[in-house]
């Protein structure tokens, strides 16, 4: 018998053998026009078989791509687009530089850094204090969603002091919102919603 596992290996073997077969019958016309509809067809037998595709702008840019592949990039043919080449495709992308700065506080994130920064080149005190409430209040927000036993606004102010490396005042009589709000109410909803649904989990008797 004929098994696969001692066929050549297929380059692109989501197309199946008989597209490769295809492929590598047509990499055997001699005559230029006959080989390029050769390619068209074989253009279309791939891109029915992945019918949710077609609206996707560059589908048929990498359809021919996979063709090229497929002839291991020796299918002389017109191609609509520029094809690759087997070094163009070896070719390793460049490594992308990684953030590595340093968040002290990584529960608030690093806007909350970028927040404070802005806070302390204000000049106007006003418009200060007013950003300062605001990033105090997401503070809080987010420490009570990692921590359940919620915390109080003197830690937090404590902490806008650190991040700001003391060159932040809070102004005296700041009130944050308390976590009983519906704003910091919302994800403890979520985590208590299937625990109190007895609907879909009847008790047993």
């Amino acid at each position: 018998m004929d098994y696969n596992s001692n066929r050549v290996k297929l380059l692109l073997p989501e197309y199946g053998r008989n597209v490769q077969m295809m492929v590598d019958f047509a990499m055997k016309i001699k005559d230029r026009d006959e080989r390029n509809k050769a390619a068209k067809t074989i253009i279309s037998i791939m891109g029915n078989m992945y019918p949710h595709l077609r609206d996707v702008s560059d589908f048929r840019h990498k359809l021919w791509d996979h063709l090229a592949i497929m002839t291991d990039f020796k299918f002389d043919i017109d191609s609509p687009y520029e094809l690759p080449t087997k070094e163009k495709l070896a070719k390793k992308p460049e490594i992308l530089p990684y953030n590595n700065h340093r968040i002290r506080f990584r529960h608030y994130g690093k806007i909350i850094e970028s927040m404070v920064q802005k806070a302390i080149e204000m000049e106007d005190e006003k418009e200060q204090s007013a950003l300062i409430l605001m990033i105090a209040n997401h503070m809080k927000k987010s420490y009570s969603n990692w921590n359940k036993d919620g915390v109080g606004d003197q830690k937090i102010f404590k902490d806008i002091v650190d991040i700001s490396g003391g060159k932040l005042t809070i102004p005296e009589n700041m009130k944050l919102r308390e976590t009983q709000d519906k704003d910091f109410q919302t994800k403890n909803k979520k985590k208590s919603f299937h625990k109190n649904d007895t609907r879909k989990f009847p008790k047993k008797r």
